[in-house]
């Protein structure tokens, strides 16, 4: 069936007009007739059908299978589908008219989205999302030959494509993905979603039924898709062009490729072991714009470092950030035994520490104290309040004395710094990156807390006088 066809117009440019023949894309009604009685009319793009509907009754609910159609035919020259189904459909269809091109309908919306995989870890990398999207481009020939085309792609976590669709309306082309799917067997659990067009709540809900892990736009999403997404743990990337994108939901899952600004040659350590006492409950899972705390700090420190390690006695509260977690190796020591751990679990041979509570990290001071790593077996830097050991550099030369210490059952981290090489940057030199010090703030008490929540965590942001990161036990 063709898609296009030539229309005659008259194009004027620079004062001069010109006849000519355009092709313009063909806006397609196909009546929808289910079990002898009529559901819907679809505006569609007339090709591949019998995808676009079992996509489409995939993605409403009413089935899961192929088992579930008795048969399936179209007349393409009335513009009539009829469908036999297992089963009758409910009596009563509740339709949310959507903003989606081409009068989108989705029924059986659900209030709240939990797509399958939202309880496990999702890893995802940006290089793959950005492969993903060109490939999707450079196959939209028809988007570029006479526009009102969308388009979407399915793609597995290195960036393969694995199914692709166009349509006059961006939900079909979901729908027309999801069909080709069942109708082959392509399992999209977790799999990565690109399209051309906005991502409203109707692709994001049926991104979730399809167990979608990313969903991707070259534009932009709206609020609600936002919101659907954190519920059902969707990364929402939009405005994805160019290399560039920006991350509406869940970025502790894609991992941001930028390895011409990375550290090399060191691992990132974030302690999340402390027993918060003060504050009491864990801090690092408190929630602060829009995420939580160790989220903020994983996502800037795996924008330094190759390798980011978590240490933690509760792996399973941190299993959807795509790093390697480690207990401590002497237990409930401090942040001693911390640091210790994450340096005797690291593959590189230095470690940078930070807290899981400590969201103003400044990536201008890590590369300043990084830069000293060849002059000693700990950099350490110096604030106002003195020595700041959990915000410094650490080498595996370190570990004999931290452990003569530890079987001791000594705690002070302080206590095995005369037994290394110890390079001490002044706090005139830390001053020069961060006049206010902030990357050594941290977040100790309820007050400090709530002084916090609302506010972007963004060190140039945020002007809070919080406690420091000191630790002098």
């Amino acid at each position: 069936m063709q898609e296009s066809a030539a229309h005659k117009i008259i194009r004027v440019s620079q004062g001069r007009s010109e006849h000519l023949q355009r092709p313009v894309v063909e806006e397609y009604p196909l009546r929808l007739r289910v079990n002898g009685k009529e559901l819907a009319t679809l505006v569609c793009s007339p090709h591949k059908l019998n995808f676009l509907l079992i996509g489409f009754f995939r993605l409403q609910g009413f089935i899961s299978s192929l088992d579930e159609i008795q048969s399936l035919g179209v007349c393409s020259d009335f513009g009539l589908a009829e469908v036999r189904l297992n089963g009758e459909l409910p009596e009563r269809l509740q339709p949310t008219l959507t903003s989606g091109c081409g009068t989108g309908i989705a029924y059986n919306l659900p209030d709240q989205l939990l797509s399958e995989g939202k309880q496990r870890p999702r890893h995802y990398d940006s290089e793959s999302l950005l492969r993903l999207m060109k490939e999707l481009n450079d196959l939209t020939e028809q988007y570029r030959s006479h526009g009102g085309i969308h388009s979407a792609a399915i793609g597995d976590r290195d960036g393969v494509l694995m199914l692709h669709a166009e349509d006059i309306g961006r939900h079909n082309t979901l729908d027309r993905v999801a069909g080709e799917a069942l109708f082959r067997g392509i399992n999209l659990q977790d799999k990565m979603l690109v399209t051309s067009g906005r991502v409203s709540t109707e692709m994001v809900a049926k991104a979730a039924r399809l167990g979608i892990g990313l969903l991707a736009t070259r534009t932009s999403p709206t609020d609600k898709a936002i919101q659907l997404c954190e519920q059902a743990g969707i990364t929402l990337v939009g405005y994805v062009r160019g290399g560039n994108m920006e991350v509406y939901s869940h970025s502790q899952q894609l991992r941001l490729n930028n390895n011409s600004e990375r550290i090399t040659g060191v691992t990132g350590v974030i302690l999340a072991g402390g027993e918060s006492r003060r504050m009491g409950s864990d801090k690092s899972l408190l929630p602060v714009a829009g995420a939580r705390f160790i989220d903020h700090v994983y996502q800037r420190m795996a924008s330094l470092f190759d390798e980011v390690v978590i240490v933690t006695n509760s792996p399973d509260l941190y299993n959807e950030i795509p790093c390697r977690k480690v207990p401590d190796i002497y237990y409930a020591q401090g942040s001693l035994a911390g640091v210790h751990s994450g340096l005797a679990h690291a593959k590189s041979e230095k470690i940078f520490v930070v807290g899981c509570d400590m969201p103003f990290i400044s990536p201008a001071v890590v590369r300043e104290i990084c830069s000293h790593a060849a002059e000693g077996d700990l950099v350490i830097p110096h604030s106002s309040s003195g020595h700041e050991p959990l915000h410094a550099l650490y080498s595996k030369a370190c570990l004999p004395a931290m452990e003569r210490v530890l079987d001791a059952g000594l705690k002070r981290i302080l206590l095995f710094f005369d037994q290394v090489k110890l390079v001490e940057l002044p706090a005139s030199v830390v001053r020069q990156h961060d006049p206010q010090e902030k990357s050594f703030q941290n977040i100790n008490t309820p007050e400090d807390y709530f002084r916090l929540r609302g506010t972007l965590v963004d060190e140039y942001e945020i002007e809070l006088p919080l406690k420091r990161g000191n630790d002098n036990n």
